[in-house]
């Protein structure tokens, strides 16, 4: 099983996961830039692993505080991402920041903290038990994203 995780913000990034953290990348601008990286993913793992792979995208919005064009920005990203998982017929669950967050805080028994930037710093170092790569800002989200769809499926697994 290989997962392809997404924080589909123009800030946000994508891990890859196949036996562990295979690969990350800051969010591309260019939507080829985005496909590339999700066929390449699809294509090293696809003989290897029968073509068993799903994406778990962060399912996003806007906020009344966000201006229209950030906010259609941001929306726009979001869908060129589901889009390019939907043409190459990969398997998406959507997962809330809260679902993924709220995960981690059992695990680790602690609540987030409600500043951001000490919430993203929280994220960054938590993530970074979870691969020897380099751990930025950017990917920290991806990766605990990818994290979370790891158990989620050892889930699934049990319960068929």
């Amino acid at each position: 099983m290989v997962i392809i995780a997404i924080d589909p913000g123009a800030s946000g990034g994508l891990a890859v996961w196949d036996k562990g953290i295979k690969s990350l990348y800051k969010c591309p601008q260019d939507v080829r830039k985005m496909a590339e990286i999700v066929n390449s993913a699809r294509s090293d793992n696809w003989v290897e692993n029968n073509g068993s792979i799903i994406a778990y995208i962060e399912q996003v919005h806007a906020f009344p505080t966000d201006a229209r064009s950030a906010a259609f920005k941001f929306g726009t990203n979001y869908g060129k991402w589901l889009g390019i998982l939907g043409a190459y017929k990969i398997d998406i669950v959507l997962v809330s920041p809260q679902k993924w967050m709220k995960y981690f805080q059992k695990k680790m028994k602690f609540k987030f903290p409600k500043i951001k930037q000490k919430r993203k710093n929280k994220l960054k170092e938590i993530a970074s038990n979870y691969t020897d790569k380099k751990v930025t800002l950017y990917n920290a989200d991806a990766i605990l994203i990818a994290m979370y769809g790891v158990y989620e499926q050892q889930i699934r697994k049990e319960t068929r």
